[in-house]
């Protein structure tokens, strides 16, 4: 299958050069030619699949054109080893745990499944020349998660050397312990800035010709497509779970409503293309914090882009999200047509304290901040004989400081969290002028 860029149709790579170059040459985005909708056998046995049958399956549809299917299989089984439950939290209210993987984060799915595929495509040129110069240097930009999951999912790669750009004093000191302690491959640079300098840093490093020419570069942000479409998998397999509900009369029938917490939206973009494959979903809901750009283009079809804004869901602090270009080409950029697929919530952090505090003592479930923000727009718009299902993307102890002031509770660190609290931080001082870190690179 080819890939082509927001930016420009015209301009197309196969999956290997979209994967390891990350961005396109002009700045946009990779988007799929096409988008296979999945059998109807698929959907009607669903319930009976495992995790991996049903991830795999999806892969098949993005990547079996170019992978063979017994190494897809196999890179699809490194990637998952861990359940994602749905938990029912209210009548008709379920919770999907995306943060029981390495890092507790909803983002190791498709940080793992990257770092296989791209281990893939070194061990396997096409030609000598296709086989990238020395090691592959993986920048990403975390305003929180991102950085964890790709850092622990490329640790100890061979051939890869990974650069964690994060803003200083902007991620909790849990999420910074799980990439500024690992050594080895993996380098953290503090960035004197916010998110979206990182994210600028990032994108001009792949535009920069004499980078370029020095170095092998690629994104593990949602940028890459091997970072964005595996984060589908959960959709399908949230639906197989509550079709086991609905078959055992312990939910509500009919397509689910889903709101997802969202930032930079590689999250609910995965799921558009999940639809698009003919996954049953009645509507999305793009949960946002304060940080309302997408939620005031859904009211008014203007998207201004505008300095992020720190708040408690703090890797949702994103002011311009990239994945809004793939909301566009997937859509033709028609606005009435992505309303009809997505409503939109925006929560101060007032409100995320208050959904926080009433819905632990009303059914006992600990949200953390992100998955407050999707648990409230969900309530706001789902029907009420109508399913719903609200992505909960990280364990609420990696934000324990927040979540005890709120709670007034002392949740206990699991042992994965408690052991990368133990490391020594490492991180590199960086200021958020590009030559600086150009620089550095190149200094490597």
């Amino acid at each position: 299958m080819k890939y082509f860029s927001t930016n420009n149709p015209h301009l197309t790579a196969s999956l290997r050069e979209a994967v390891i170059n990350g961005l396109a040459p002009d700045r946009g985005l990779y988007m799929p030619e096409s988008i296979r909708p999945l059998s109807s056998d698929f959907y009607a046995d669903i319930h009976q699949l495992s995790f991996h049958d049903i991830a795999f399956e999806v892969a098949k549809a993005f990547f079996g054109d170019d992978i063979p299917a017994e190494d897809l299989r196999q890179i699809t089984a490194d990637t998952l080893s861990f359940d994602v439950p749905l938990v029912k939290v209210a009548n008709g209210i379920f919770s999907l745990e995306l943060f029981h993987g390495p890092t507790l984060a909803f983002k190791d799915v498709g940080a793992r499944f990257m770092a296989r595929m791209l281990e893939y495509f070194i061990a396997h040129p096409v030609q000598e020349h296709q086989a990238p110069r020395g090691d592959v240097n993986v920048l990403v930009a975390t305003s929180g998660d991102t950085g964890s999951a790709v850092a622990n999912g490329f640790l100890g790669v061979k051939g890869i050397h990974v650069f964690v750009l994060y803003p200083k004093g902007k991620v909790s000191p849990i999420q910074e312990c799980q990439f500024t302690t690992l050594g080895r491959n993996i380098t953290a640079v503090e960035v004197d800035g916010v998110f979206d300098d990182c994210q600028r840093l990032v994108k001009q490093a792949f535009l920069d010709a004499d980078l370029r020419h020095h170095l092998s570069m690629t994104s593990a942000n949602s940028i890459n497509v091997a970072r964005l479409l595996p984060q589908a998998f959960y959709y399908f397999y949230a639906y197989a779970q509550l079709r086991r509900q609905q078959l055992a009369g312990k939910a509500p029938q009919g397509a689910p409503v889903i709101s997802v917490p969202s930032g930079n939206f590689g999250n609910l973009t995965a799921g558009l293309f999940a639809h698009r494959m003919g996954l049953p979903v009645a509507r999305f809901v793009a949960a946002n914090n304060a940080n309302d750009i997408f939620y005031h283009y859904l009211r008014t079809g203007d998207y201004s882009p505008k300095a992020s804004i720190p708040t408690l869901a703090n890797a949702m602090d994103v002011g311009d999200p990239s994945n809004f270009a793939r909301i566009l080409a997937l859509y033709g950029s028609a606005h009435k047509a992505i309303c009809k697929d997505i409503a939109g919530a925006t929560y101060t952090d007032d409100d995320i304290s208050t959904t926080m505090r009433r819905c632990h003592e009303s059914t006992g479930y600990v949200l953390d901040p992100h998955g407050a923000c999707a648990y409230e727009a969900l309530l706001n718009h789902v029907g009420p004989a109508q399913p719903g299902i609200f992505l909960e993307t990280a364990h609420p102890a990696k934000f324990k400081e927040k979540v005890d002031t709120i709670l007034g509770t002392d949740i206990s660190l699991p042992p994965r969290l408690a052991a990368f609290m133990k490391g020594v931080k490492h991180s590199e001082p960086m200021s958020s002028d590009f030559a600086d870190f150009k620089a550095f690179l190149l200094s490597r």
